[in-house]
């Protein structure tokens, strides 16, 4: 278990440049996560999922179908290193944390400024839940559960 834990944020991405590089499994899943947040998602990679590509079809996000390079990072936000190539992945890692980019490499927690958390949504309500790198499956279990807490309460509250 680690000691290192992360602090909770929230943060507006509405306005924030993002870049994922990668077109596979985990960049897609990553993709639709923050599609509930920003539309401003750059994703850079030779070969895109099909899923992707109807995103970008629809206007969600923009492709840009080739292999990453560092000028793609320059006025990134926050960068998702999404690759198959560890090697890649770390030497994105390594610009970001040149630049004072944030960045998440999806295959080492060690090189990840945030940690992406499972997302449960409900109207404005949103919460955020992480095992801090560790325990992936009890991290789910948990969200699914809160979840469908959040899908047993009434849409909005009234005061008392």
């Amino acid at each position: 278990m680690s000691d290192k834990r992360f602090f909770p944020l929230f943060i507006d991405l509405s306005d924030k440049n993002i870049v994922v590089v990668g077109g596979g499994t985990i960049a897609t899943r990553r993709v639709k996560s923050l599609l509930a947040f920003t539309r401003n998602i750059t994703v850079i990679a030779p070969v895109i999922s099909n899923e992707l590509q109807v995103f970008s079809m629809a206007g969600h996000i923009r492709l840009t179908p080739r292999q990453v390079k560092r000028s793609d990072l320059t006025n990134a936000f926050m960068v998702l290193a999404a690759t198959n190539d560890w090697k890649l992945n770390d030497a994105i890692y390594n610009i970001c944390k040149e630049e004072g980019i944030f960045v998440n490499v999806v295959n080492d927690r060690d090189e990840c400024d945030f940690y992406f958390p499972g997302i449960c949504i409900q109207d404005s309500m949103v919460v955020g839940v992480t095992a801090s790198g560790e325990d992936h499956k009890r991290a789910k279990l948990l969200r699914i559960a809160i979840q469908k807490m959040m899908e047993q309460l009434p849409s909005t509250m009234e005061e008392d």
